[in-house]
């Protein structure tokens, strides 16, 4: 009986997972899932969790290899981390980094709670929206709400026990779907890194970070470049400069942001600096890069024609400012998904196989989880996610409908960030919307809505979520470890137990303390206020499906399949589909198409003149920008942490 056990120790050890990679990755996941929260609670600094960049898994990362593994190996070579080891800890990391801000945690509890602390006689929420939720869903004693919002009075203890039905409740929902979405993962983990190879940049700067040089070298040759460090420099003087006017008023302030009004003020060109991005797109293919900033650029000329002729819908939706274009990306987003799907059909025949046969002439040694453990594991979840909406209060009918937007869009927007490396973007139609606008408030009913106001806690603002991070921890997974796999699912379940546990008790704990109201605006004041004002929205002008919204979703799709066809067919076509999937996110587009054109720009004069050597010696500059930039904006946490500074936000892309 020992045999086996042994066994199963090597594999872990030579996968990486390890009692020290467990314990570093369990420790920096516990930090970033409390410095995320405090940062923007508290700090109202830089958002340590923001985007799939996922920064702060970066910046401490950063710090551990520089500072710990380096004086470990100067103590003894045997001390210091193997490189399966440090990437098991920063794939825990990035996961963690997931779940405690836009991710899930600020989210799930002022939502919650702010059902009933926002009710008032003018917005007549008593009367639409509370007969609809279902009392485990939110807590039950409105002064725990109240002083969730307003702080406690002084000597009076948190009300914990006022939250544990609700987070009863709540928690296995998430764990589900973070559960499907790393089974997900694992199914499309074959097609999309071995057989077409995407780029995943956004794992670049960690894989130079672990790079072994010769065996008495305590550094790695990515700490040793010059080059590295003139990219590093530029963001962080930078960075630095624009930290300290928020200090002292004679420093002078560095823009890095302007507009150029279009079309009569109708639209606006962003120009905005964003190091980290001019990193990762530097990374990506040309095509894409080209086809982020053109399409960007159609869109804004689409929308000053459209305002110019006073085009417009009237339908409202939440985090999409034009409705028209939020149902061209949502229909963009399912014919990318179709294609993936389609293009790895012969894979998925495989695994469906494989997991309903058991036949062995399918291998998934190498996977993460057996390929039967990932499609009833999904299968399952989703099944739990559909029962879980329905006892909500869901229309047993809508379910399915929910679920198909809700995975479209994760697996849509996971594509776009490991192909394209876009850091930050959202989905361009909430799943919520999708239903709301495609079938009608009328024949949902107040029932029905309501409870889709509360998908808005895991799945709408969704500007990071585990699949990406899986994805990419997937990617890592398979430069490094190689061999079993089986003990990273530990892992990454590890990591995101902690980051939920951690976040959801500081979140609890500063609300109690300082008041929730006194704190981030966005989180405790607007955006609890978002998913309500949406049913009671609809409740007020009850309606039929939206026209407008479904032939725009019909020409996106549309528009999307030729771009796909003619990248197939003609191998001289310049366009990539992903720049037109990515354009409908308004505001982030166009907030990051000016860096990708520089990018582009820069890397097309590079291997123009230089070719692919002038190209690689170039690489170590951008990665030092993104480097550079996450750096600053975590070392002025740090330092506004002890100077009591607030508001001193360095925007990590």
């Amino acid at each position: 009986m020992q045999v086996p056990k042994k066994k199963n120790q090597d594999a872990a050890s030579a996968a990486g997972v390890t009692v020290r990679s467990l314990l570093v990755g369990s420790l920096m996941t516990l930090g970033i899932s409390t410095i995320a929260p405090y940062s923007n609670m508290i700090l109202r600094g830089s958002n340590f969790a923001l985007d799939f960049s996922t920064a702060g898994a970066i910046f401490l990362f950063f710090l551990f290899v520089f500072f710990i593994q380096t004086g470990l190996k100067a103590l003894h070579p045997r001390l210091s981390l193997r490189r399966q080891e440090l990437v098991v800890i920063y794939i825990m990391a990035i996961v963690g980094c997931a779940i405690p801000s836009m991710g899930l945690t600020e989210y799930l509890l002022p939502i919650t709670s702010g059902v009933l602390y926002y009710a008032t006689p003018e917005n007549e929420w008593a009367e639409l929206i509370h007969p609809f939720v279902r009392p485990w869903l939110v807590p039950q004693d409105y002064d725990a709400a109240r002083y969730f919002y307003e702080g406690l009075p002084e000597g009076m203890p948190i009300p914990w026990s006022a939250w544990l039905v609700p987070l009863l409740a709540w928690i296995p929902l998430i764990l589900c779907v973070y559960v499907a979405m790393i089974c997900i993962a694992v199914i499309l983990r074959r097609p999309w890194i071995q057989d077409e190879r995407l780029n995943f940049p956004l794992i670049q700067v960690p894989i130079a970070m672990i790079a072994e040089g010769g065996p008495t070298d305590r550094l790695s040759p990515f700490f040793k470049n010059p080059i590295m460090w003139a990219g590093f420099a530029i963001p962080f003087f930078i960075g630095s400069i624009r930290a300290l006017h928020n200090y002292y008023d004679f420093v002078p302030d560095i823009v890095l942001v302007t507009s150029i009004p279009l079309f009569r003020n109708t639209t606006n060109l962003q120009i905005a600096l964003s190091f980290p991005m001019v990193g990762f797109a530097f990374l990506v293919n040309l095509d894409i890069a080209f086809s982020i900033w053109f399409f960007n650029l159609v869109g804004r000329v689409q929308e000053g024609t459209l305002g110019i002729l006073g085009v417009a819908s009237t339908e409202k939706l939440n985090f999409a400012t034009i409705p028209i274009f939020a149902h061209q990306g949502m229909g963009a987003m399912i014919v990318l998904v179709f294609f993936s799907l389609w293009m790895a059909r012969r894979h998925l025949v495989r695994v469906f196989r494989k997991a309903f046969t058991g036949l062995p002439d399918v291998d998934d040694s190498d996977e993460m989880l057996s390929y039967r453990t990932a499609v009833f594991g999904l299968i399952g979840t989703s099944l739990f996610i559909g029962v879980w909406l329905a006892l909500a209060g869901l229309a047993w009918w809508v379910v399915p409908i929910y679920l198909f937007a809700m995975f479209t869009l994760f697996v849509g927007i996971t594509r776009v960030v490991a192909e394209g490396g876009i850091a930050a973007t959202r989905a361009p139609l909430i799943a919520a919307d999708f239903v709301t606008s495609g079938l009608g408030s009328a024949v949902l009913g107040g029932q029905t809505l309501t409870t889709l106001s509360f998908t808005y806690v895991w799945a709408a603002d969704i500007r990071t979520f585990v699949l990406a991070s899986c994805a990419n921890g997937l990617k890592l997974a398979e430069e490094y470890l190689r061999g079993s796999k089986r003990a990273l699912f530990a892992a990454i379940m590890l990591a995101i137990c902690i980051s939920l546990g951690a976040s959801i008790w500081i979140v609890l704990y500063l609300s109690y303390t300082y008041g929730g109201v006194n704190l981030e605006p966005w989180f405790f004041i607007s955006g609890p206020q978002v998913p309500f004002k949406f049913v009671a929205h609809e409740l007020h002008r009850l309606d039929g499906p939206d026209l407008v919204g479904w032939i725009s979703t019909l020409v996106g799709g549309g528009v999307m399949a030729l771009l796909m066809i003619a990248r197939q067919h003609l191998f001289w076509w310049p366009l990539h589909p992903l720049g037109y999937a990515v354009s409908a996110s308004t505001y982030l587009t166009n907030y990051i198409s000016f860096s990708v054109f520089l990018a582009w720009l820069i890397k097309a004069i590079i291997l123009k003149y230089g070719g692919p050597a002038y190209f690689r010696q170039a690489c170590p500059f951008f990665l030092g920008l993104i480097l550079g930039q996450f750096s600053v904006a975590g070392a002025w946490l740090v330092i506004d942490y002890f100077t009591g500074m607030t508001g001193n936000s360095i925007y990590w892309v």
